[in-house]
């Protein structure tokens, strides 16, 4: 089978530069997806994200880290008062132990501090690429574009991208997206996939880059013709 088409280098800064007119970025009403203050809690949210709907996540994140807001202080916790709190999320034994096994390692590698860096962040028991790039996005600042359902969807719709899964069009976004559409990238693309370019349904029609859209291209060639 042939590789999936992407869009070409000028066609991809078409891309950035009409979702960036169309949506909003890191400095207006778009937000992190995880919201929390330090990379601490940021990492564990991004844990509990896992196979979650965000307001469950949200719930579980505010139950937990009214018990603990630390490493210390969650390690102190009882197992079965961790479970409990995250229930909501889902996959609460698993992740229970994902946060004992993260919680122990940022203390006896770390000294407790998240590291700052990718491999650092990846080193950690439980996180991921996404994970990682969300912390390195929005607690430290990084020009990353994190890649959740949304983005991958979106981007490989649209032709950005012809990875087959999350971490593989997060290596293509840093390798193909302009060095200005990092800091932003994420929340264009993600309000983009929420507003317009949903899973079920996309509003083609009020699409700023429907006429690049590889996909809506070859959805067009495959509709009967009226001759």
């Amino acid at each position: 089978m042939p590789e999936q088409a992407t869009l070409g280098p000028e066609q991809i800064e078409t891309v950035y530069r009409r979702l960036a007119e169309a949506m909003p970025g890191r400095t207006r009403d778009a937000k992190g997806p995880k919201g929390q203050p330090d990379a601490f809690r940021s990492c564990i949210s991004c844990m509990l994200s896992a196979q979650s709907l965000d307001r469950n996540t949200a719930k579980a994140a505010t139950a937990l880290f009214a018990l603990a807001d630390t490493p210390e202080a969650m390690l102190e916790l009882d197992d079965r008062d961790i479970a409990a709190a995250i229930k909501p999320c889902g996959l609460y034994n698993v992740k229970t132990r994902s946060i004992r096994k993260f919680c122990e390692h940022l203390l006896a590698a770390h000294g407790g501090i998240v590291p700052h860096t990718r491999e650092g962040l990846l080193s950690m028991p439980g996180i991921g690429r996404k994970c990682a790039d969300i912390v390195m996005s929005f607690t430290f600042g990084a020009d990353v574009i994190a890649v959740d359902t949304h983005v991958h969807r979106v981007c490989n719709r649209i032709g950005l991208t012809n990875a087959k899964t999350a971490d593989k069009t997060a290596q293509q976004l840093e390798e193909r997206s302009p060095d200005w559409a990092l800091h932003d990238g994420h929340f264009w693309l993600i309000q983009f996939g929420k507003r317009i370019c949903t899973s079920r349904s996309p509003k083609c029609d009020r699409c700023p880059v429907a006429d690049i859209c590889l996909w809506l291209k070859a959805q067009q060639k495959q509709e009967p013709s009226d001759e």
